[in-house]
């Protein structure tokens, strides 16, 4: 079972990435670790650096996949956001948290909801 999640979390990744593009944005990084936890994307949206907590489920049994972010995961993406910041200084100040939701309905839809600063510092 894990294996299934490994590749359908890095499906939902690839995903969110295209999405990204497609809507201007610039990637900066991937899958970055830090001592406080993993960032699934680092990109920039103009003068914003954007740190994108990625979820992707294939039913919604469960609930959506924006849901499974509790507020432990919350403080562990402020963390993690801000240790990269103070890691690079050269990206400014201006930094925002979005959430971007998969869900796989069938082989071929795909729902993408993207929250802009869904994480408020």
């Amino acid at each position: 079972m894990k294996k299934y999640q490994q590749n359908l979390g890095k499906w939902g990744e690839e995903t969110a990435v295209n999405h990204l593009i497609s809507n201007g944005y610039v990637i900066l990084d991937q899958n970055v670790r830090t001592g406080y936890g993993e960032i699934d994307i680092v990109a920039s949206d103009e003068e914003v650096v954007v740190f994108v907590e990625v979820k992707t489920r294939r039913s919604i049994l469960f609930g959506p996949p924006e849901v499974s972010i509790n507020q432990r995961k919350k403080e562990k993406l402020i963390e993690s956001s801000q240790s990269y910041m103070q890691e690079h200084p050269e990206l400014g100040n201006n930094w925002r948290i979005d959430v971007i939701a998969i869900r796989q309905q069938g082989s071929e839809k795909v729902d993408i909801t993207h929250f802009d600063n869904a994480i408020i510092t």
